[in-house]
């Protein structure tokens, strides 16, 4: 493989647009279909492992076969001169690491947006066969018109393979792993679940959960973090619930746990026929009523009138009502209203 290109030159490498423990990230051309791509190439001393080498590739393609708005497409993967590579869909954006740096926390409301559409994404990986294994906020974009996209499904599981024995790579993202991806437990939704609870009790209080600092941190036992400030206590209650360090304890799907985060609460649903009376007060009712009466006596007199021949006199003048607030004394002033006006 060239410098400059890749893949037998149909992608052109144009500037690098990040660098990282596993892999390369570049903007490229894609000579054949002529539009931008992001072209990942993984690092040299994980592609001389000819099994993580076929595994990555393989594991790519089943990426590809993801088609979701909140996924960055996998358009193409393979092998040139020994180097595996990615080539993905470019996505203008920032990182949610980047909007973290340069907002240090979110609004609740904003926070869960952006979680409960990487659920959106996961779910439909995890449905198609496929767990992260790397959530965090490196890999989570945010796009200019505020669309989220899950990054980096293809070498997840690479770096889950190599990060544990390398100390500097796996200290930067220790706190968004779940307990039983550093005891050889099973990998399931739930771990992915887990990261996002990470995600999103950073986004809400500027800072990760746990604190990292030594490999031996690691096997300390997990216990719940702190407390949210100024965070509703149901949306707390759903981050501390994605935190749970028994996997059995958490939602056990992306899909659940945006429904513990965004469902509103059930609409209450009058039987049929069900009485109003406490909807409105007594006196707007019987105001109401009133009005209604002096409006029918009004034409019933205007009708009596004209069916008598005579000549329609000047239009009486309506009285007020009386001021008083008490029925009985309405009822009386109406009677009298319409026994004057209907002669």
């Amino acid at each position: 493989m060239s410098a400059e290109t890749v893949a037998g030159g149909r992608y052109r490498l144009e500037r690098t647009l990040g660098h990282g423990g596993m892999a390369s990230v570049y903007l490229a051309q894609d000579s054949e279909l002529e539009r931008s791509v992001a072209v990942k190439i993984l690092a040299q001393h994980l592609a001389a492992d000819d099994t993580l080498r076929r595994r990555f590739v393989r594991e790519s393609r089943l990426a590809a076969r993801l088609a979701h708005p909140n996924v960055v497409s996998v358009f193409d993967a393979g092998d040139d001169e020994g180097v595996p590579f990615i080539v993905m869909e470019y996505v203008e954006s920032e990182t949610v690491a980047d909007l973290l740096l340069r907002r240090g926390n979110l609004p609740p409301a904003e926070a869960v947006e952006i979680v409960i559409q990487a659920c959106a994404g996961l779910e439909h990986a995890h449905r198609a066969g496929l767990v992260h294994r790397d959530v965090k906020p490196q890999n989570l974009l945010v796009t200019p018109d505020g669309t989220v996209k899950v990054a980096d499904f293809g070498i997840a599981w690479a770096a889950e393979s190599t990060r544990l024995t390398e100390a500097g790579t796996l200290l930067g993202t220790a706190a968004y792993l779940a307990p039983e991806q550093t005891a050889d437990g099973e990998i399931t939704p739930a771990t992915d679940v887990y990261s996002l609870g990470v995600v999103l009790y950073e986004l809400l209080a500027g800072r990760p959960p746990y604190v990292v600092e030594s490999v031996a941190d690691l096997a300390a036992p997990r216990t719940l973090p702190p407390p949210l400030a100024n965070v509703p206590p149901g949306l707390e209650q759903a981050v501390f619930q994605a935190l749970a360090p028994d996997p059995a304890a958490r939602p056990q799907s992306a899909a659940e746990l945006a429904r513990r985060l965004g469902s509103p609460p059930e609409p209450v649903t009058l039987p049929l026929g069900a009485p109003a009376r406490a909807r409105v007060p007594r006196r707007i009712l019987v105001a109401a009523a009133a009005l209604v009466v002096a409006a029918v006596g009004l034409v019933l007199g205007l009708t009596l009138s004209t069916n008598g021949g005579s000549k329609p006199g000047p239009a009486p003048r309506v009285q007020p009502l009386a001021r008083s607030q008490d029925p009985a004394v309405q009822a009386r002033e109406l009677a009298s209203w319409l026994r004057r006006y209907s002669r």
